[in-house]
């Protein structure tokens, strides 16, 4: 009985694995990165390993960020998700070793008022029960399905990480933007009172006609909407940002336009390698859903073959508490018993080909993740190669409109240029100013999507489960 004990965790360790032999899918995207007018020479660079803050370098930014890290929810969630897969392996695991089982009991007993004895008995009994020989790697490929899911529970997680850290870089950005476009709205909105009263004392004079004024006050008017629609947008930005962080923050921390975020944002490079894409979060989490579903099959394929327990019972026995230990107590039950299902109409067959089935489905999920990144990847370099060309039309289309609006308002006062030259003027410079913005707003978030579809931070990489 003691070489059995002693034998059985070898035997159920030892066991032949029925999975197939898993073997990486080769990634199905091009070995480099588009090249052409769009793409430019930085996708040339090496991707180097970085973490958040050598790509948001402003510290305010930074501040939030590690704000958003202890205290944001949707990372608790997942954070609570990985610690489930992780326990789950160890439940998984724990059926490819012998239970212990001990049981005892007490008996007090009596007859006709009479007590025998000291009236009482005890039993205590322990042993293994229903244990079942791993000679197939069943239960050893239930433990490595379940070892690749929590892999891959902790790559979503860290997907959630990314995801979060991009997002409030982006809200970050977005209020910037909209605190620019409300100070350009107000700004115009004092320009227009002002083109307003001119008009107005013109039309009293009998040098303007109503028209003039009435033009004047529909570019006030909506310089006015636009004011108000603009605050109310900043108010959404940090409401979106509160929840982004988990928590209240300090306004101080908010930037102050757009122009100072984009400097903050240091320039992610493409590597000139596709596979970098292999090591996304969300591509990682694909791959080890593949290999859990690969170890699945060696599952299925394990219930097809007779499945051996041993049931092994160790026990003392006595009608007194004194005799309890004593030599002649001593009981030993030893039982071994074998099934295999003869015929279940195709079933265990049939879980075979669902397994190998959805092996398949994994492979195709994995190898479409390949194919959205690179894809997202190429997008963002596409933007990145033209950005800087919208970006220096943009500030001259400006600085040209900012010069027409002040010549034209110079000679409207003169009485040389008429007032609707001079209300084009303005619409045409608040409309310069607001697409700048837009220009500018696109760079940095350009700039955030290639932290965030490159794989971003790489100072988080997951543990492996034991």
């Amino acid at each position: 009985m003691k070489r059995t004990l002693a034998l059985l965790p070898a035997v159920a360790l030892g066991a032949c694995s029925m999975a197939p032999k898993y073997v990486a899918p080769t990634p199905p995207v091009p070995a480099s990165w588009p090249a052409g007018d769009a793409y430019l020479a930085q996708s040339e660079a090496g991707l180097p390993l970085v973490s958040y803050k050598e790509i948001f370098r402003d510290p305010r930014l930074q501040t939030l960020i590690e704000q958003a890290l202890r205290n944001n929810r949707d990372l608790r969630v997942a954070a609570a998700n990985v610690a489930a897969a992780r326990a789950r392996i160890t439940v998984t695991r724990a059926n490819q070793f012998p239970a212990l089982d001990v049981q005892g009991s007490a008996t007090h007993s009596e007859t006709a008022g009479q007590v025998t004895g000291d009236g009482w008995s005890y039993s205590a009994q322990g042993g293994i029960s229903s244990f079942e020989l791993d000679l197939f790697g069943k239960l050893q490929n239930a433990t490595e399905a379940q070892r690749n899911t929590a892999l891959s529970t902790e790559a979503s997680a860290r997907t959630v990480r990314l995801g979060l850290v991009a997002n409030l870089a982006l809200a970050w950005a977005g209020y910037a933007a909209d605190k620019d476009l409300l100070a350009i709205a107000q700004s115009t909105v004092a320009n227009a009172e002002d083109s307003v009263r001119l008009t107005g004392a013109r039309l009293k004079g009998g040098i303007a006609p109503r028209a003039d004024l009435s033009r004047a006050q529909q570019v006030l008017e909506t310089a006015k909407g636009d004011a108000a629609t603009q605050t109310a947008a900043l108010a959404q930005d940090i409401n979106a940002i509160r929840l982004l962080v988990g928590a209240g923050f300090d306004r101080s921390l908010l930037p102050n336009s757009i122009t100072e975020v984009s400097k903050g944002l240091a320039v992610l490079p493409a590597g000139t390698s596709s596979e970098v894409l292999l090591r996304r979060p969300d591509v990682v989490s694909a791959e080890y859903a593949l290999r859990s579903a690969n170890a699945d099959i060696g599952v299925a394929r394990a219930e097809l073959f007779p499945s051996i327990s041993l049931t092994g019972l160790l026990g003392f026995a006595s009608d007194a508490l004194s005799s309890l230990f004593d030599h002649g107590s001593f009981t030993s039950t030893a039982r071994g018993t074998a099934s295999w299902s003869i015929f279940n109409a195709g079933g265990k067959a049939a879980n075979v080909k669902v397994a190998k089935a959805q092996r398949d489905a994994a492979l195709a999920t994995y190898e479409k993740a390949i194919q959205t990144a690179f894809r997202e990847v190429s997008d963002a370099l596409a933007d990145q190669g033209t950005l800087a060309e919208r970006l220096r039309a943009a500030s001259a289309n400006t600085a040209a409109a900012q010069d027409t609006a002040r010549l034209t308002e110079a000679t409207y006062k003169r009485g040389i240029a008429s007032s609707l030259d001079n209300l084009v003027a303005q619409r045409t410079l608040y409309t310069a100013r607001r697409a700048e913005v837009a220009v500018r707003l696109q760079a940095a978030t350009n700039r955030i999507t290639l932290y965030r579809v490159l794989g971003g931070d790489q100072a988080t990489a997951p543990q492996e489960p034991q």
